[in-house]
């Protein structure tokens, strides 16, 4: 059985897929917890490893929170590029692996709004967490290149599974606590990913590499993703409420600050829609996602 070392498996994204990785791997973790074979943070030390591993699953990263200070923004430099770097350093010392697969985000094209956007778009994200993510792709293409190793770069949408974090964990509470609003009818869509695709795009990414973005063919509108989340808890499906009331409610939130659960930031989100397109993945991986709709259980 092949080793597989996975970084960041103690998160969202290992709890969803490291039972589907433990099939066809024998899996190792780098992560923060007392649960992982080696309890490093790599943002700052270099970590011990001692075994050579055939495929590297790098998914520890910084995600999912609006820096406010100048330290808060450093941290994500520190676990996105940093972390990459040290890493790195450990495998040479380690023994290179055969294949590296990297999991970024659709975050690096920069865009608030589009439909369909391919890989081909420019890396534009200004963001902390999406420069450092394009700085540690940028890394790791040029080291993967050195030391004659297999590179695949997932660049994810909004990831779905069980716990699961961010806009989608938000919209879940929202709906269990009944004050999830949907606006202008929820018409908006987002490209969506089963997490246990990772798990399944692996072993086909370790073997061609490539860099693809990665969501279901099929892009869920707000309206049916709360609907599904709704009839999941066995709650009435939320209520739409006209744009004009919800600019209202934003420019309160505004006034509110983070703690408002709407402000003009988050409404300009939740009204333009934002898809990608998964194209070249499923024609030079040979890849077919799992349907969201029909997949995604709370």
């Amino acid at each position: 059985m092949r080793k597989l070392l996975f970084t960041g498996a103690s998160g969202f994204l290992g709890y969803n897929i490291r039972p589907i990785l433990e099939k066809t791997y024998d899996v190792h973790t780098i992560g923060l917890t007392d649960d992982d074979d080696i309890k490093i943070n790599m943002a700052k030390e270099v970590p011990p490893i001692n075994t050579h591993y055939d495929v590297v699953l790098h998914a520890a990263g910084k995600a999912h929170t609006v820096p406010k200070t100048e330290a808060e923004k450093q941290v994500f430099y520190d676990v996105n590029y940093q972390g990459t770097v040290n890493l790195c350093k450990a495998l040479e010392n380690a023994g290179i692996p055969r294949a590296l697969v990297f999991i970024s985000t659709v975050a690096v094209y920069g865009c608030e709004f589009g439909e369909l956007i391919t890989e081909e778009h420019p890396l534009e994200g200004d963001s902390p967490y999406a420069e450092s993510k394009i700085m540690a792709e940028k890394y790791l293409t040029e080291w993967c290149a050195s030391h004659g190793v297999v590179l695949g770069i997932l660049r994810p949408s909004l990831l779905a599974g069980r716990n699961a974090p961010g806009n989608l964990g938000a919209m879940v509470n929202g709906v269990k606590k009944g004050f999830y609003l949907n606006i202008a009818g929820g018409k908006v869509k987002k490209s969506v990913l089963m997490a246990e695709d990772i798990a399944l795009l692996l072993p086909l990414l370790a073997e061609k590499g490539g860099v693809y973005n990665v969501c279901d063919t099929y892009q869920p509108t707000f309206g049916e993703l709360s609907a599904s989340v709704a009839k999941q808890l066995g709650k009435r499906p939320p209520i739409s409420i006209p744009y004009w009331m919800a600019w209202c409610m934003a420019k309160v939130g505004d006034l509110l600050g983070s703690k408002a659960p709407i402000n003009s930031y988050k409404l300009e989100k939740m009204t333009k829609s934002l898809t990608f397109s998964n194209e070249k993945a499923r024609k030079e991986l040979g890849w077919e996602p799992l349907d969201v709709l029909t997949n995604y259980k709370i």
